[in-house]
């Protein structure tokens, strides 16, 4: 167990914004029940011994009752968002969803596989060994965000990354926003109250076609106007997606840092958002982990959803060799059912 731990935590530590260290705590976990259960029936008490069973089984039943009412859970959350938020497709994620479970559970309630020929079910046995390979893929997504909220924080910062968002009329700053501005200032004035300098923050966002100035200059005026010295403001105002934000801030502060040492930087996003702007960082050459700021828990599903998808599709060449052969092997299969009949 202590093996599979040092491995998670070297490998983590080391580079937080890779998807491997998902499944390096999985299996740290994995073995660590095996070490607990290996524990718990060596202490000979049968109580004690029922009663982790039974807590054990009451959880087993939980998740598994998630996961079958998934469907419904991803409607009532459907409702919630369509309620607070816009009507707009990135927002209803999680009704398409929870709409497609719903009909992937009536055509296996038809059972129609009866009425096809063997070697026509031999072939659509390949979607649900896809589904499960994207399952996986999510649930080892999901886990690395959630480790991505634990990377140290480190007060000891130079530069701090603020990144864009679309602003409301096309000059104001939303509250989502907003937050990862007021987080970033609750940091820098925490590394100063840790008696180290206040860093200088980049503000990052360029000008969409819909907005009156660039996203930089309305959130470097907010951030003023809650008391931040102007002083230590940097724009970066050119760019139009998470990659250049990290690309084109990387420029601004190599020019102003003015050293050859690295300087140390952190960014700032909302909480849903830091671990696929991490692999931006990384993809841009840029030593930063993230800090995000907290987002409302309705919102969090859909957004998860997005957040996925673009992660996914970062590595669709990878994911396509997985399902390619998945496909192969299934189309030998049917070959073979054919020849056999």
């Amino acid at each position: 167990m202590l093996v599979f731990l040092g491995i998670f935590l070297y490998s983590w530590l080391r580079e937080p914004r890779r998807l491997i260290n998902g499944i390096l705590f999985s299996m740290f976990f994995g073995v660590f029940l095996v070490w607990l259960a290996v524990l718990i029936f060596n202490t000979d008490n049968e109580v004690f011994i029922t009663f982790m069973g039974l807590l054990f089984l009451a959880l087993v039943g939980v998740i598994l009752l998630t996961l079958i009412m998934g469907w419904a859970l991803l409607l009532w959350n459907a409702a919630i968002v369509w309620k607070r938020e816009s009507h707009t497709l990135a927002n209803m994620l999680t009704l398409f969803l929870a709409l497609f479970l719903i009909a992937i559970w009536a055509f296996n309630l038809l059972n129609t596989s009866r009425f096809l020929p063997a070697w026509l079910n031999v072939l659509l046995g390949a979607i649900p060994t896809i589904g499960t390979y994207l399952v996986f893929c999510s649930y080892n997504f999901l886990l690395n965000v959630l480790l991505y909220q634990f990377v140290p924080r480190n007060y000891r910062q130079d530069y701090l990354i603020v990144l864009g968002a679309g602003l409301i009329d096309g000059h104001k700053v939303s509250r989502l926003l907003g937050s990862r501005i007021d987080r970033a200032l609750v940091y820098a004035k925490k590394q100063e109250k840790k008696g180290r300098p206040l860093p200088k923050i980049v503000f990052s966002g360029g000008q969409g076609a819909d907005e009156q100035l660039p996203e930089a200059k309305a959130m470097a005026d907010y951030a003023v106007a809650h008391g931040w010295p102007a002083e230590l403001v940097l724009l970066e105002d050119k760019s139009k997606n998470t990659l250049q934000n990290m690309a084109f801030s990387k420029e601004i502060i190599a020019a102003d840092f003015g050293s050859e040492q690295e300087p140390r930087i952190k960014f700032f996003t909302n909480n849903y958002h830091t671990f696929r702007a991490g692999l931006y960082a990384k993809m841009a050459n840029l030593k930063a982990n993230g800090v995000g700021s907290k987002v409302r828990l309705y919102f969090l599903p859909n957004a998860l959803i997005r957040e996925f998808v673009a992660v996914f599709l970062l590595n669709k060449r990878r994911h396509m060799i997985v399902i390619s052969a998945i496909l192969v092997i299934t189309l030998f299969a049917t070959i073979i059912t054919v020849i056999s009949h």
